[in-house]
């Protein structure tokens, strides 16, 4: 978050780009990028898309910037750039309301001129615009040939290998299930950018043979026949924005068990609730169970009708409708 947005301005320059329009992500410090780049983009409409921010996002207790006291500075990145730029884009409604509701607490750190009615003004051009991901791609590795009656459930986790998606309660959900001698079989799939938790190491030691599939998959390919033949998707995460793995999983129909909290209740239908979501860790492992012991009638549920729309074929227009206004009125 800081030397990228010099680098950017030197390529922008170099470039010699004549844009109608400035997409950023919050990861830019968009005042220092236009502050470099002032003679060619002054009169350049700016949006800036969050993914995530740095007011909410949950530090893990050993990270090096929260050790040297640094985790402010961060935020306040975000706020410069978001009162800077002409319009707000979040990826959910959630993240949208738990960002501007952060701002004044945060704000109120500050000693003195803590601008808290620049709220108001950050508020007005914000707006939720979900994700499009290519959820089409993983047609085509959907196989209708196994026999699914014949083999055990299925439970998948395809999230970060990251402390923030809670792997702690979804591993000990699962030995929980283990212990009262419930048939299943588990995919461990996701990425792990930083260090292993140890929860990982620990899961594919003591579930042993029912680990089916451990680590990053090989190929796209790989992990989309995963997720074609997962029948169950706990959730245990205690940070998500918008929960795009979750929708991957979903579009390949399978089955979401799903905390009443963050991003998740944007994507189900409030009549549905009943049937996905889960307010604490014992009900957690009673849908679980209910699941598990039910998968028939599991793996007849059509849950990819509740994500299609995420889908590049929808949101594209709706992203292009958005960059033209953007343009028209900025």
């Amino acid at each position: 978050m800081h030397g990228g947005a010099v680098t950017l301005a030197k390529k922008y320059i170099e470039g010699q780009y004549r844009a109608d329009l400035i997409l950023a992500t919050d990861m830019l410090d968009i005042t220092t990028f236009l502050s470099l780049t002032r003679k060619c983009t002054s009169n350049i409409p700016v949006a800036l898309y969050f993914h995530e921010n740095q007011l909410t996002y949950p530090w893990s207790p050993d990270d090096r910037d929260i050790i040297h006291k640094r985790d402010h500075h961060y935020g306040f990145i975000n706020y410069s750039s978001a009162l800077t730029a002409d319009a707000l884009l979040f990826n959910s409604t959630y993240h949208k309301e738990s960002f501007l509701g952060e701002l004044t607490p945060f704000l109120k750190h500050f000693p003195d001129y803590n601008e808290i009615d620049t709220i108001d003004k950050i508020r007005k051009k914000s707006s939720t615009l979900y994700l499009g991901l290519d959820l089409s791609s993983f047609d085509k590795y959907k196989t209708d040939n196994e026999p699914v009656n014949k083999r055990s459930p299925l439970i998948v986790w395809n999230h970060r290998w990251e402390y923030d998606k809670n792997p702690q309660d979804f591993f000990r959900a699962l030995y929980i299930l283990e212990d009262k001698g419930l048939d299943f079989e588990v995919l461990i799939l996701g990425e792990n950018f930083r260090k292993r938790p140890k929860e990982f190491k620990e899961a594919k030691e003591r579930l042993g043979k029912r680990v089916l599939q451990y680590g990053y998959a090989k190929s796209f390919a790989d992990y989309a026949s995963w997720l074609w033949k997962a029948d169950i998707l706990p959730v245990t995460s205690n940070q998500d924005f918008f929960g795009g793995s979750i929708i991957e999983a979903m579009y390949c129909n399978t089955y979401p068990l799903l905390p009443n909290r963050l991003a998740y209740p944007e994507h189900i239908p409030p009549k549905d609730y009943s049937d996905f979501f889960y307010n604490d860790f014992e009900s957690l492992i009673e849908k679980l169970e209910g699941a598990i012991v039910n998968i028939d009638e599991i793996r007849n549920r059509q849950v990819n009708a509740y994500v299609k729309h995420y889908s590049w074929d929808y949101m594209a227009p709706l992203y292009d409708d958005a960059f033209n206004a953007m343009i028209i009125t900025c």
